[in-house]
């Protein structure tokens, strides 16, 4: 059976109604990014931190997987799929997809502030007063200017890809962006976003369908099973 690698974006995520955060002015729902996503914001103001990723877990609570989503689970009879998502959310989980990297952590999911090996289920709301063993517990996010634990797995996965499909994503979130070049010489790319970036239009090797992720997946999702 090949292997189909997918990388997601929060392109797939905004069909089922999850914010995007980031706005054109580049403030996240109001906040600066640095404020509500980086070491030094946690460090300055843990309760704003912890308030915003409240929202979004809340928020998370109402939405549902889309069409997307489910394409990919369907994949599944063709391929030996791997989903790797830069995404925080579990709309994945929640469709039925079977292999999942989150490349950013995950808003269901809490840590101590001085363990990262000990990681928490956590669906409610995250207090100022709640702690593990004695350690206050922070989000279990990916922030700026923090290592991607999970990236030399990812570029592992990617580098035995049959077919490496790429969704809802800028490409311009590094590491993550970068995962399509260690792909091997044979593996076939393609690109699915609404609005595709200059790097993959230039690129020969790419690909592009300019479209949402759902009607995306659905153009190519034949093509995908027949190149199975």
């Amino acid at each position: 059976m090949k292997k189909l690698v997918v990388l997601t974006g929060a392109g797939i995520s905004a069909e089922s109604g999850i914010s995007t955060f980031r706005d054109a002015n580049g403030l996240w729902e109001g906040h600066d990014i640095m404020e509500v996503a980086s070491p030094e914001g946690w460090k300055a103001n843990p309760q704003l931190v912890t308030n915003f990723y409240n929202v979004r877990r809340a928020q998370l609570k109402t939405v549902v997987p889309n069409n997307a989503h489910t394409i990919l689970v369907e994949l599944e009879k063709y391929y030996h799929v791997t989903i790797i998502t830069q995404n925080v959310d579990d709309l994945h989980e929640r469709a039925g997809s079977s292999n999942i990297i989150h490349l950013h952590g995950e808003l269901n999911k809490v840590r101590p502030e001085n363990n990262d090996n000990v990681i928490l289920n956590w669906e409610g709301d995250l207090c100022d007063t709640d702690t593990y063993k004695g350690a206050k517990l922070r989000p279990h996010i990916v922030w700026f200017g923090e290592a991607v634990p999970l990236l030399n797995k990812a570029a592992e996965i990617a580098m035995e890809a049959d077919v490496f499909l790429i969704i809802g994503t800028s490409l311009q979130v590094y590491p993550a962006a970068s995962l399509y070049e260690y792909v091997k010489q044979h593996c076939s790319i393609i690109y699915i976003d609404n609005n595709p970036a200059e790097i993959a239009l230039n690129n020969k090797r790419i690909e592009t369908i300019s479209n949402t992720a759902s009607k995306g997946l659905e153009l190519i999702k034949e093509k995908l099973i027949k190149m199975a």
